[in-house]
């Protein structure tokens, strides 16, 4: 068995552990490379449908071609859609750089508080409509107990820590000296009632691993990844005002799986493009022990 084989077969194995000891589940989905890989591997686990609903947490302020990606693939896969946002920020101009707040505060408002309180049912969220193609306001208030992240340990210092099975308190914060062992496939699924539990199916995968897969899969991803002909593009996706593309001429999967092999980008990380890791001085790690993810 090779080793993307091997990749696939553990993680479709967490999430048919985590569909099966989770009464309230669901998947962020980012509309990146990671998360999509993560959502095809779902469609894998349970031939075809994605039982639980993907949740998107819009800052409002996403590359366009991100939203209309998310909005396409989800009609012609018929994913269970839902989206929460941080509507008070936003209105309120809580944000950057059109707002009074710096880079972290922005992402703690418009992320870290829009997921927690759309995990928790708390804030209002908004369901696809298949049938209209529109976004309408959902009912179902329940909190979503366990929720699936496209997280790699090998992407970021804080993930590093992460466990396959990790909890969080009701607020969603991260305590990271407070986690479970896992040995030998052994995961823990038990947690103390009120716990939110994040599940990582993704956590030995590398960034390579991930664009292999995509070739061997032929999965669809956002075209922000492939240079457009400005000899630059994407390796990692977030908000236009913190996001930026790194150089490259590579138009196709296949480019950007020779420049991880070759060691083209070996000196530049995968998310130095993404601004708000390099502010506050570890705001990133903050974030995520606050419940970002």
């Amino acid at each position: 068995m090779d080793t993307l084989t091997q990749l696939e077969a553990k993680s479709v194995y967490i999430l048919r552990e985590a569909y099966a000891n989770f009464k309230n589940l669901g998947m962020l989905w980012s509309i990146g490379k990671d998360s999509t890989v993560m959502l095809w591997l779902a469609r894998q686990a349970f031939f075809g449908h994605v039982p639980f609903p993907l949740i998107h947490v819009d800052t409002a302020f996403k590359i366009p071609e991100m939203i209309e990606y998310r909005d396409k693939l989800a009609l012609e896969w018929n994913l269970n859609m839902v989206v929460g946002q941080n509507v008070k920020a936003l209105e309120e101009k809580q944000t950057y750089p059109d707002g009074a707040v710096d880079r972290i505060a922005c992402c703690g408002a418009l992320k870290s508080e829009a997921l927690k309180n759309t995990l928790s049912g708390k804030w209002k969220r908004w369901r696809l409509n298949h049938a209209t193609g529109k976004y309408d306001v959902d009912s179902n208030t329940e909190p979503y107990t366990g929720v699936i992240v496209g997280v790699r340990a090998d992407e970021e210092g804080s993930r590093s820590k992460e466990r396959y099975f990790s909890a969080r308190d009701e607020y969603n914060a991260w305590d990271i000296g407070d986690q479970p062992p896992e040995f030998w496939n052994q995961f823990k699924t038990d947690f103390a009632p009120g716990s939110h539990v994040r599940i990582h199916p993704l956590l030995d995968w590398t960034e390579l691993n991930i664009w292999e897969y995509i070739e061997r899969e032929n999965i669809p991803t956002v075209s922000l990844y492939y240079d457009q002909g400005k000899g630059e593009r994407y390796r990692s996706l977030g908000c236009y005002p913190c996001t930026f593309p790194i150089q490259s001429g590579a138009t196709n999967v296949r480019q950007i799986i020779k420049e991880l092999q070759t060691g083209k980008l070996k000196n530049i990380a995968e998310r130095s493009g993404r601004a708000q890791d390099k502010d506050g001085g570890g705001g990133l790690e903050k974030l995520r022990r606050d419940g970002y993810m």
